[in-house]
């Protein structure tokens, strides 16, 4: 679902902060990280149990396959034009009314569709359906956008990886229990999957309505305000996204002016808002490769999770292979999240995401000789299993790069770019199957790879640093997920 620099006990001079500067020893974890653990773990688990269960209700409904696809495609869509721009809201303040009330559409959403499937077993129509989910899928898509940059707002600096970690952890839980826990909830009754759905956002609702803080960023950073100032445009009004127009100090945040303004210098106000996160992004050299890092990943694992599907029905292989695959890689993610926030304490990060990104290039070019579950199950688990590091690392430090008043807009430019990967990389995938075989995704994924662990490698010293912003000032990181 990411602050400006946070006191890492590093001095600006050193060249390679100790491990321990990005994740410290602190006391129990806060009341509101608890609950946003909670809701975040309540959320996935629904979307989970429900998502799996969509596609083979359309389908038992006597839809055809291009309608379900339709109906995916759609929802990822609507996912993917609205965060950018609920963004905006939850920078300016309004992130927890977003959230709270985000979570409360799509619970009455969900419910919508149970209560119509639970009354004498109804037919829904094609249309009340698709009305249904295009509601859950834009709240959801207002929840996403709003809450990243929470992570910041109720952390320490030095306990960001921990927060993180149990964000990847209750997501990989999801994982593993939401689809198995759909299915036999599906076999009871239709509706049931839908009222865990529906459950789940009120639990979600609840969580963070008894969060103690507010969510706003209302102090901005001093270092932020200079060093940032190029990276946010003027007429986005400087002090709201944690930028100023001015050189020589921080500029006081301030209340927008109440200016008259013609339709078309609305909208150009609303372009340059929107685009601020992009900017941020394309000026700051650690973003760029958080950028880079998380969007080639996330389309390599959706091409080749396709490419292991086709392979397996080629070879006469039904739908509990998939399972089991599933199950392997993510019980393997489970375990590489819970240990990520020890090892972050006694890695470099530095050297901990390089190897990482080295280690991922066998992983993809053993799947093109895999030749069953076993292998793909093995193969997908040792991806799962060491990128939550990487992860957690490149996130942490992201949230740490990104001033305050961005958070939000910077976090969707990234969420943006790796989810348009990942809903390209399948047909690729699909394409490469069919015209050069079942063996091809895995070698070009392959070689995807190394070029990306050669630009990490190049590119190292930008985790490296202590903050993110173009000028020199200190460099933050992360992987464009809900922290940041």
């Amino acid at each position: 679902m990411g602050s400006s620099v946070p006191g890492t006990g590093t001095s600006r001079d050193q060249a390679v902060p100790a491990p321990s500067a990005l994740i410290e020893e602190t006391g129990p974890t806060s009341r509101d990280v608890r609950l946003f653990w909670c809701a975040n773990a309540a959320d996935s688990l629904g979307s989970q149990a429900s998502g799996i269960v969509l596609p083979l209700l359309l389908l038992g409904l006597g839809y055809s396959p291009a309608v379900v696809g339709l109906v995916a495609g759609v929802s990822t869509a609507t996912g993917l034009v609205l965060g950018p721009l609920v963004a905006i809201p939850a920078d300016r303040g309004a992130r927890k009314r977003v959230m709270f009330w985000s979570a409360v559409v799509s619970a009455l959403a969900m419910g919508s569709v149970a209560v119509t499937l639970a009354v004498g077993e109804g037919r829904p129509s094609l249309i009340q359906l698709l009305a249904a989910v295009l509601v859950e899928r834009t709240a959801t898509a207002c929840y996403d956008a709003a809450a990243r940059g929470t992570v910041s707002l109720i952390s320490a600096s030095g306990d960001l990886p921990r927060v993180v970690a149990g964000l990847e952890a209750g997501d990989r839980g999801a994982l593993i229990a939401g689809p198995a826990l759909g299915g036999i909830l599906y076999q009871v009754s239709r509706a049931l999957p839908f009222v865990l759905d529906a459950v789940s956002y009120a639990v979600t609702a609840v969580c963070v309505r008894a969060m103690r803080s507010n969510l706003r960023a209302d102090a901005v950073d001093p270092a932020d305000a200079v060093d940032r100032a190029d990276a946010v445009d003027p007429a986005d009004g400087g002090s709201e996204a944690g930028g100023s127009t001015a050189q020589d100090g921080p500029v006081p945040r301030s209340e927008p002016r109440s200016v008259p303004r013609s339709a078309r210098g609305t909208w150009s106000a609303l372009a340059a808002e929107t685009s601020a996160g992009v900017r941020l992004v394309r000026t700051t050299p650690l973003l760029r490769l958080v950028l880079v890092w998380t969007t080639t990943v996330n389309g390599v694992l959706a091409a080749l999770y396709y490419d292991a599907v086709f392979s397996l029905q080629a070879s006469g292989h039904g739908s509990a292979p998939m399972g089991l695959v599933l199950a392997l890689s993510g019980a393997a993610g489970l375990a590489g999240s819970l240990a990520a926030p020890r090892l972050v304490r006694e890695l470099s990060p530095v050297r901990a995401v390089v190897t990482v990104s080295w280690l991922m290039i066998p992983l993809a070019a053993a799947l093109a000789t895999a030749g069953g579950p076993w292998a793909y199950g093995a193969l997908f688990s040792g991806f799962c299993l060491i990128m939550p590091l990487a992860t957690v690392i490149l996130q942490a430090r992201a949230i740490q790069g990104t001033p305050p008043g961005l958070q939000a807009r910077a976090g969707s430019v990234l969420a943006t770019a790796a989810g348009g990967a990942a809903a390209v990389a399948p047909a690729l995938a699909g394409f490469l199957t069919a015209h050069a075989g079942a063996a091809v995704p895995a070698l070009v994924s392959a070689a995807v790879l190394a070029l990306l662990a050669l630009y990490t490698t190049l590119g190292a010293e930008r985790v490296r640093a202590p903050g993110a912003a173009p000028k020199g000032a200190p460099a933050g990181d992360g992987s464009g997920g809900r922290g940041v």
